[in-house]
């Protein structure tokens, strides 16, 4: 096990690709400056059996009629979403798309009234399936399986700890090198749902049989490329749940550094989900 402690943070961030996306309006942070960003699909890297894909830039038409999303359910717009996101192949109107389903859905949600359910409701594992900010780019040397959301509450208090799955071919030939990589956090409630979180450490650990890596720092590296920002380094922000039932969760960011940024989150192994 190799932790990296808290007071490290900023020096990992500067291994990191200063780059921003532009965002639609109903998803965009206020206090990130935006610049354009070229298209990136990490359908290839991993994140199977979803995947995770950041938001090109925008034009101010609709994909989706009014008169059509005004028609439409709560379940029909999470089903439209479910399907949709694990086969995007980085249209504009898709991203629009999820959008509309996004906004609908947060739209129609009553939000839970008790702490005690809330916190039944949001613990266990959840599979990352979109990120309205992912600003990595592919890598050839690393492959990302699986990004997972672990919660564990305590009353106003708990763990959240998100976990990366990786593969790495140090000699860029060979992927003899694989393990987890976490990033370990404390929440406490306030302001109803509100989950003020606070970075405890970084912690990159080799599965049994793998090759140690010689260059540690630079994977760490590569791994704060891939994963996106709030995931990696998300000390200081706040996360709303938005939309939340037993399969699907929604949440939007507060914070200094990714204002309205959007995470959806998929129950791990609520559903089988297979990409085109």
């Amino acid at each position: 096990m190799i932790s990296h402690p808290k007071h490290q943070v900023i020096a990992l961030l500067l291994l990191a690709c200063s780059r921003s996306n532009e965002v639609a309006d109903a998803f965009a942070p206020s206090l990130q400056p935006q610049h354009p960003l070229a298209s990136t699909s990490l359908a290839a890297e991993g994140f199977a059996p979803s995947t995770v894909k950041e938001r090109p830039s925008q034009k101010d038409d609709k994909v989706i009629g009014e008169s059509s999303m005004e028609d439409m359910s709560a379940d029909d717009a999470k089903q439209a979403l479910i399907d949709l996101i694990p086969r995007m192949t980085g249209k504009d109107e898709e991203y629009r798309a999820v959008e509309s389903y996004v906004n609908l859905l947060e739209e129609k949600y009553s939000s839970i009234q008790t702490l005690d359910f809330l916190n039944l409701a949001m613990c266990g594992e959840w599979q990352l399936l979109f990120s309205t900010n992912l600003l990595g780019r592919p890598n050839r040397q690393l492959r990302l399986r699986e990004l997972v959301q672990k919660i564990e509450a305590d009353g106003f208090n708990g763990s959240l700890t998100n976990m990366a799955q990786w593969d790495y071919a140090e000699d860029e030939t060979t992927f003899d090198a694989y393990g987890n990589f976490n990033v370990k956090c404390s929440y406490s409630i306030n302001q109803g749902a509100r989950m003020v979180v606070d970075l405890e450490n970084h912690e990159i650990r080799p599965a049994k049989g793998s090759k140690i890596p010689k260059d540690v720092p630079k994977l760490v590296g590569m791994l704060n490329r891939a994963i996106p920002k709030e995931i990696f380094d998300p000390n200081g922000h706040a996360l709303d749940t938005t939309y939340l039932d037993a399969d699907l969760r929604i949440v939007r960011l507060t914070g200094p550094n990714h204002e309205g940024v959007r995470n959806i989150f998929m129950r791990k192994g609520s559903l089988e989900i297979n990409p085109v």
